[in-house]
């Protein structure tokens, strides 16, 4: 389960200060996944980075009681001047799997012959979404975080295979996903929030979420 309490956020811009999020309190249950709308600008990317621990609040507690994914296409937590070889063992130890296997499982998916064995400093971006992505597929996880916002991979090869793995995985895991448009959700979810002016107003339905959202553009 992943809960927020009473969760507050917010940033400087320089000229004012842009609340992200205001007392926010609610839950995702294991089973029950949630898709939040919310228009751009208004911190989509920010909850998925909290919820993923990579954004601490303000205020208030965020409380992981399962295994939750870093976001699909989130670029950091591997090392430029290190191998996709070496990051994919060192993240395999830092969550207690098999190294063989999560590197076997990368350099199959990826499929970029002799660049698995040189630094990520010299992928393109292309190439550094695929090991990314690959990477968050080799591991597992309970809660998976997509963010529609994050780098998208254009391989359409590579597409294909992952994502239907992705949609295997998903048949039986929850997931979270944020974005600005009803029609990504529906793929996913059943329930739906909606992020506006700070606050989060979440929905048995994502009918009533749309219903808001739209009355609200």
């Amino acid at each position: 389960m992943l809960v927020f309490e009473d969760v507050s956020k917010s940033f400087w811009t320089g000229t004012q200060r842009k609340v992200i999020l205001d007392r926010a309190s609610f839950r995702v249950e294991l089973g029950n996944s949630l898709g939040i709308l919310a228009p751009n600008g208004t911190g989509k990317t920010t909850l998925i980075r909290m919820m993923a621990g990579l954004e601490k609040p303000d205020e208030g507690e965020i409380r992981r009681s399962c295994r939750i994914s870093f976001p699909l296409g989130f670029m950091g937590g591997v090392v430029g001047k290190h191998s996709a070889t070496e990051n994919a063992r060192f993240i395999a130890r830092l969550y207690g799997l098999d190294p063989d296997y999560v590197e076997a499982f990368c350099r199959w998916l990826c499929d970029i012959d002799e660049y698995f064995d040189r630094p990520l400093s010299t992928y393109s971006s292309g190439m550094r979404a695929r090991f990314n992505f690959a990477l968050l597929l080799a591991l597992d996880f309970d809660i998976y975080l997509i963010d529609e916002g994050m780098p998208a991979v254009t391989d359409a090869e590579f597409n294909r295979k992952a994502g239907g793995i992705l949609a295997e995985r998903l048949v039986d895991r929850t997931v979270v996903i944020v974005s600005h448009q009803a029609a990504t959700l529906e793929k996913f979810c059943k329930q739906a929030a909606v992020l506006r002016n700070g606050r989060l107003y979440v929905f048995d339905t994502l009918e009533e979420a749309k219903a808001l959202y739209d009355y609200t553009a």
